[in-house]
């Protein structure tokens, strides 16, 4: 194994990944004591980058769990197996690799490819992760994915809503999802495979090659034309939805429970407090009709 790597974490990039990485797993209570954490890897930097961190908080930290590293191949070419190996053997990550055949199903969709492909992939993780004694499945989405769910919602699915830290599965019993990575800059990340002079597998998807016309590829554009003149952008939205105040939405539901700012109105509730952008009441900080 390459110390160098190993301890690069610990060092250059302490602030950057490891405290970011230690944070999200306290902050959002990620990891107890008797978990066994089946952690999904692509080949990809980031999921390679959380196996490397898990490995170390399970080496060097106070909570005592279990890990299965799990590398789906679902038809990967001979020369991604080979690299997929190569960085796990460089890492030193015990990597189990499981073949199925979701490339080869998802080919023979005539729509929607693209989701099939994620559903297939999901329901594989979870009967897996089960079949290993396995509670919670760790995967690689860092703070660049929240962010860019967030504005993807918005902007193309007429809704808010949020990449959570951890999910528990809807159906299969037991088995929640958590994203150890959560509050980790993709830059951060890139600079840490950089540093290192690792190489990693991109997307090998055999029907969807090139990611330059996703939704996904356009929303980063857009966050980047914005950081130019707002550096925060990304912080602020994450803000965002951590300080929704239901008071000022139109309407909001959770799950089958749906609410609208109509149903109080006649009783007179109104919105409290004040504008912190105009120091005026809250609930006159628009135009009044």
């Amino acid at each position: 194994m390459n110390n160098n790597i190993d301890n690069s974490l610990t060092g250059i990039f302490s602030k950057s990944i490891w405290s970011k990485f230690r944070k999200g797993i306290e902050d959002y209570k990620m990891i107890k004591d008797g978990d066994k954490i089946g952690v999904c890897i692509s080949g990809g930097k980031d999921s390679m980058l959380m196996a490397k961190c898990l490995m170390r908080l399970q080496k060097y930290g106070n909570i005592h769990f279990d890990i299965e590293y799990i590398v789906m191949d679902p038809g990967y070419t001979e020369e991604n197996l080979i690299k997929i190996k190569e960085n796990a053997e460089l890492l030193n990550i015990p990597i189990k690799i499981m073949s199925t055949h979701i490339f080869e199903s998802t080919e023979k969709a005539e729509k929607h490819p693209c989701f099939l492909c994620a559903r297939l992939r999901r329901g594989w993780l979870y009967k897996t992760a089960q079949e290993l004694g396995c509670n919670k499945i760790a995967l690689g989405h860092h703070f660049d994915d929240v962010i860019e769910t967030i504005l993807m919602g918005m902007l193309y699915g007429s809704q808010i809503q949020t990449m959570m830290p951890k999910i528990h599965s809807e159906n299969y019993e037991n088995v929640s999802v958590i994203r150890p990575l959560y509050l980790v800059r993709e830059a951060d990340i890139i600079k840490w495979t950089e540093y290192n002079r690792l190489k990693f597998i991109q997307c090998a998807c055999r029907i969807t090659k090139s990611e330059g016309s996703s939704k996904r590829a356009e929303i980063k554009k857009l966050l980047a034309s914005l950081r130019t003149v707002n550096p925060a952008v990304d912080m602020n939205i994450f803000r965002s939805v951590e300080n929704v105040n239901l008071q000022t939405l139109i309407s909001y539901h959770k799950g089958s429970d749906f609410h609208h700012f109509l149903d109080d109105f006649d009783k007179g509730l109104s919105v409290k407090g004040t504008n912190k952008f105009t120091d005026k009441p809250a609930s006159s900080s628009g135009d009044e009709q």
